[in-house]
């Protein structure tokens, strides 16, 4: 079946649901300069080394770690200035339909806020690079506060508070997940009549399981997706595609 066709399948889904839930991954940042991780092409697919350097172990004890990953956020080079694209944009229509019960993203990068997605109906369940945290008594503050702190020559700002070791509040490998954001995923997922699977490879759990619990309550299921997924037999739909110009036509924006 060609592309077109896919899609107007996809299509008439949407137009059929009137409870939609979104999950979405690094697929959908791609088209704004964002690489992904786990694709054929994705950043930790190419360099394993990059993952590994993600673990919460890693930041923890390495300070020379941690003053080279705040020197290249105060300069801008990992995310800073990056835009929302067409992908990102055309889930407000759902919102303006008021179809939308739940954004939920694996990303950290805030371009579904900034192309204007309300803020409480978006679920970050791998937390945000717009704030930081300390890891000691979990106080935090916006990014910009600690950035700024490193133009002015802290290599490796503590936490005011305690003294305590800051990060940007996201969850790395080893770090428990928060408990509020998957139950909202879930909570979505059951509640929810279709679930778009919109760039993500659906291979991070337990967020995952939203694509299951989904199907076994019912709803219908579109993947929107390059490479293939784990969950590509649960489907009603599987498009692949470039997701800031499929979207669009997906959603009727």
């Amino acid at each position: 079946m060609d592309l077109d066709a896919v899609v107007e399948q996809a299509r008439a889904l949407v137009a059929d649901a009137e409870s939609i839930a979104v999950l979405t991954g690094a697929g959908i940042s791609t088209d704004s300069g964002i690489p992904d991780f786990r694709g054929k092409d994705g950043v930790w697919t190419k360099n394993p080394e990059a993952e590994k350097k993600s673990h919460i172990s890693v930041w923890v004890s390495d300070a020379e770690h941690r003053k080279e990953r705040w020197a290249r956020l105060a300069e801008g080079a990992i995310w800073a200035k990056k835009e929302p694209n067409d992908g990102h944009r055309a889930l407000l229509e759902l919102e303006r339909q008021g179809k939308l019960h739940t954004l939920v993203t694996q990303n950290v990068d805030g371009l579904h806020q900034a192309a204007g997605s309300a803020e409480d109906l978006v679920v970050e369940v791998h937390g945000t690079t717009r704030r930081v945290k300390c890891l000691d008594c979990g106080d935090g503050a916006p990014m910009e506060v600690a950035l700024d702190r490193v133009r002015a020559g802290d290599e490796d700002p503590a936490c005011k508070t305690c003294g305590g070791i800051l990060k940007s509040a996201t969850i790395s490998f080893g770090q428990a997940l928060e408990a509020e954001p998957l139950m909202r995923a879930e909570k979505a997922a059951q509640e929810c009549d279709l679930l778009l699977a919109i760039g993500t490879t659906l291979g991070v759990f337990p967020v995952a399981n939203m694509v299951p619990i989904a199907v076994n309550f019912g709803a219908g299921l579109v993947i929107i997706n390059l490479d293939e997924t784990g969950f590509d037999h649960l489907a009603s739909v599987v498009v692949r595609g470039s997701i800031s110009e499929v979207l669009p036509a997906i959603v009727g924006a």
